[in-house]
């Protein structure tokens, strides 16, 4: 069996403990450490080597965008799951553009949280289809031409086949939806979500759909 690591970053101690807690019922689910502030995550990823860091938005030092976007930045870069307390909100977006595999809400259920670990550590989002539609909806801030004109830039370099693949990505779709939407395997759909990722210079299907929605934004 695989162990699944995983750091906690979260400014309150009780949110921490929950956590540890909740994650220690599962048998491939280990918490490596925690810490109390994103200034010292990027610290304990280098030491610690987690496969995915909980990482709550608001912290009263450095804040979790900040945190996110520099392990992004790591080699090898931790899968990021935010925490936040709510379910649609500026700051979540942030946290998706800067490179965060997706969002749960604090009062999410014991076995959601460990299931979205599993999920966002086989790389996957963990953003189920109808949050992730109103995220993009609300959220997306395509406010300018410009945000636009540059999506469509670069959805314009994809095939039509990676194009189809983005669209269904954009609608919320799993993997295993766009392969019964476009009549095709889930590992062709995986391959192409690869290729999506490194055409269009992203880290995550969450990111994908953002495109998506700012090139068909009028």
């Amino acid at each position: 069996m695989v162990t699944i690591k995983v750091l906690l970053v979260d400014d309150d101690a009780l949110v921490r403990a929950a956590l540890r807690t909740i994650l220690s019922s599962a048998a491939d689910l280990e918490v490596v450490g925690e810490v109390d502030d994103g200034a010292h995550a990027v610290t304990a990823v280098r030491a610690l080597r987690p496969d995915v860091v909980l990482m709550d938005l608001r912290m009263a030092r450095t804040d979790g965008i900040t945190a996110t976007e520099a392990l992004r930045r790591l080699d090898p870069a931790p899968q990021v799951i935010v925490l936040t307390t709510f379910q649609a909100d500026e700051q979540v977006l942030r946290a998706l553009r800067a490179g965060a595999s997706g969002f749960l809400v604090k009062d999410t259920a014991p076995g959601e949280i460990i299931n979205a670990v599993r999920v966002v550590a086989a790389g996957d989002a963990v953003i189920s289809p109808s949050v992730t539609r109103t995220l993009l909806t609300h959220f997306g801030d395509p406010q300018t031409s410009d945000r636009r004109a540059a999506a469509v830039q670069r959805l314009g370099a994809l095939t039509a086949r990676e194009r189809e693949v983005a669209v269904q990505i954009g609608s919320g779709a799993s993997n295993a939806e766009v392969a019964t939407a476009l009549f095709m395997s889930e590992a062709t759909v995986k391959a192409h979500v690869s290729r999506l990722l490194t055409k269009l210079g992203v880290t995550n299907r969450v990111q994908i759909a953002i495109l998506v929605h700012n090139a068909d934004a009028s």
